[in-house]
């Protein structure tokens, strides 16, 4: 009896578990609307209320005098906007952001069974329901696309070994489908990705070329041929599913004045943004590190996999080293780091899932109850933290603001927020009137704007000189942009719009909000209209991003002839052998 207990006890944890596991852990606090208080959650939203009335226009005239929301990759987004159909926007938003952990699950177990035993890869997954960069992005940083992508990358990756290092034909299409939709959700994971977590495995399958059978060898010709053949074809398809992205991108590179971000930050010389932007998002992983370098530096066919998380958490500091300014140069002022990090602990969790092994195979019951006590922790701390350190503790209702703007004409004229935190997008999706301000720094070509270090002109205080040197731009051009109404809730800026000539005419919220006006300032225009995207691309953005998804879900309906765990055929390390070294070369 004894003896099966023991037997039992080394098996992989079974999927359906660790799925129930994420229900157990994330419904709740999805049905508490806990994501909803997140910084980008009204973002995403926003960007969802407009395809949800505008499927093949990309082009939205209510924030920056009228944009393209072509400038970012919109799958998940999308899938809010069908999915609120049946339940609205925020349920909505939630169940993609949940079903996006569920995936990620799926991903973290599949993508660890490349360099780990399926009873590691399971704890690994299972790990990856408390990992806390992911808590923190989807209850803090509130970052769909990158939550979205992640997992659909993850779960392609796999696809990817076997086509490279067998020459699978259905792993090459279900690679190539997965990795389109990844694209198609976010681009940013998909290129930064490609040197984390592909060269990884490409590496992988080049160091494996010799296992297996004498029919499953391969020449490293064979294996490079395959590698290039399918980056061609994943590079050729993605150019067209985001064909749109890539052509804004072209004629309206971003060379706006850099904004500053806290995760570009020096968490030495910074000690609260190291706790908000490394702690919270490692938690109880660091105490791992030590065992991370050891045994990814002794087995020799991990060292790939611990190369990929090196370079990740060493740009993921931001400003701490030099590195993400030597690694992502130009980029590296313009896009945050958070992500980075969330993908350094995404390739940390196969050395997690053996390190849980080895423990638990020593120290037996002791080792489960720390382990899940310091796993509660880790999720508990960045859940907590949205709480701790809200990312807009401004808790107000915009709906009185969005009812005097959809009266008695007040539309036919653009406005600007002062003091209104995030909470620019919800009003946004409230009223018909557009607004000079926004959340998406990459969409705006306003010179007033972008010749600024600062962002969203709501907050222009916080970014110093440069923040009240575009407000006061904007509103010295107010005849131009037809901007007659600016909301105030913040009266440090009452002097500023005093100076300038405004004046004000009415209050909302018993006068908390404050409606000041510019006599003289014609109905607002359209302007930036040679950025409008034409007909074809908006057919475009409507079929091909979303159609992506689709087409991969039908390609994984292909069926496997056996289980992963034996398609992938080269010898997966046993927990025994990590632990001799009798790997290492």
């Amino acid at each position: 009896m004894q003896k099966s207990e023991v037997h039992l006890s080394r098996r992989p944890i079974p999927l359906p578990f660790i799925l129930m596991a994420v229900l157990l852990v994330h419904l709740p606090l999805m049905v508490m609307k806990l994501p909803l208080k997140s910084y980008d959650t009204n973002f995403h939203i926003f960007f969802a209320s407009h395809y949800l009335q505008h499927w093949f226009d990309p082009w939205n005239t209510k924030w920056y005098a009228g944009f393209s929301q072509a400038t970012y990759p919109p799958l998940p987004q999308q899938w809010v906007a069908v999915i609120s159909h049946l339940m609205g926007l925020e349920y909505a938003y939630m169940l993609v952001q949940l079903i996006a952990i569920l995936l990620l699950a799926v991903g973290v177990y599949r993508f660890s069974l490349l360099w780990v035993s399926p009873r590691a890869a399971s704890l690994a997954a299972l790990a990856s329901v408390f990992l806390g960069s992911e808590s923190f992005l989807v209850y803090s940083a509130g970052q769909l696309g990158t939550t979205s992508a992640a997992p659909i990358y993850l779960n392609a990756l796999p696809f990817l070994f076997e086509w490279i290092r067998f020459g699978r034909w259905r792993a090459f299409l279900k690679a190539t489908a997965l990795f389109a939709a990844a694209a198609a959700a976010h681009h940013a994971t998909l290129i930064f990705g490609s040197f984390f977590f592909a060269l990884p495995v490409v590496a992988l399958a080049i160091l494996d070329r010799h296992e297996g059978e004498e029919d499953q060898k391969s020449s490293a010709a064979a294996l490079i041929a395959r590698t290039v053949g399918i980056v061609v074809i994943v590079t050729a398809i993605i150019a067209a599913v985001l064909l749109p992205f890539w052509i804004a991108l072209i004629h309206n590179p971003v060379t706006q004045e850099p904004i500053p971000h806290a995760s570009r930050a020096n968490y030495i010389l910074s000690p609260f943004w190291g706790i908000n932007y490394f702690i919270v998002p490692y938690g109880a992983l660091i105490l791992a590190f030590p065992f991370i370098f050891m045994r990814g530096a002794s087995v020799r066919r991990l060292r790939p996999l611990l190369i990929g998380f090196w370079v990740a958490m060493l740009v993921g500091l931001g400003g701490t080293t030099p590195v993400s300014q030597i690694v992502l140069r130009r980029a590296g002022e313009v896009i945050t780091m958070e992500r980075f990090s969330y993908w350094a602990t995404l390739l940390a969790l196969p050395f997690l899932g053996v390190l849980i092994t080895e423990l638990i195979d020593r120290y037996k019951t002791r080792a489960v109850a720390v382990v899940c006590t310091l796993a509660a922790m880790t999720c508990g701390l960045a859940v907590a933290w949205s709480t701790i350190h809200p990312p807009d503790a401004q808790e107000f209702d915009t709906k009185p603001v969005a009812d005097w703007l959809n009266r008695d004409g007040h539309n036919n004229y653009r406005y600007v927020t002062l003091g209104f935190g995030n909470k620019i997008a919800r009003l946004a999706m409230q009223t018909e009137a557009g607004s000079v301000d926004g959340e998406w720094n990459s969409g705006r070509q306003l010179p007033e704007l972008t010749a600024h270090g600062a962002g969203q002109l709501t907050s222009s205080k916080f970014f110093g000189k440069n923040g009240i040197d575009s407000l006061r731009a904007i509103l010295e051009h107010a005849d131009h942009y037809g901007l007659k109404w600016v909301f105030v809730r913040d009266h440090y800026y009452d002097p500023l719009l005093a100076f300038a000539g405004w004046r004000p005419v009415d209050n909302l919220n018993d006068r908390t909000i404050i409606v000041w006006s510019k006599d003289g300032v014609p109905p607002a225009t359209p302007i930036n209209t040679p950025q409008i995207p034409p007909h074809w691309q908006g057919l475009m953005w409507g079929i091909l991003p979303f159609g992506s998804s689709i087409l991969a879900l039908l390609v994984l309906l292909i069926p496997e002839g056996t289980p992963l765990e034996s398609r992938i055929s080269f010898p997966s390390p046993a927990e025994e052998e990590y632990a001799s070294g009798r790997l290492a070369s």
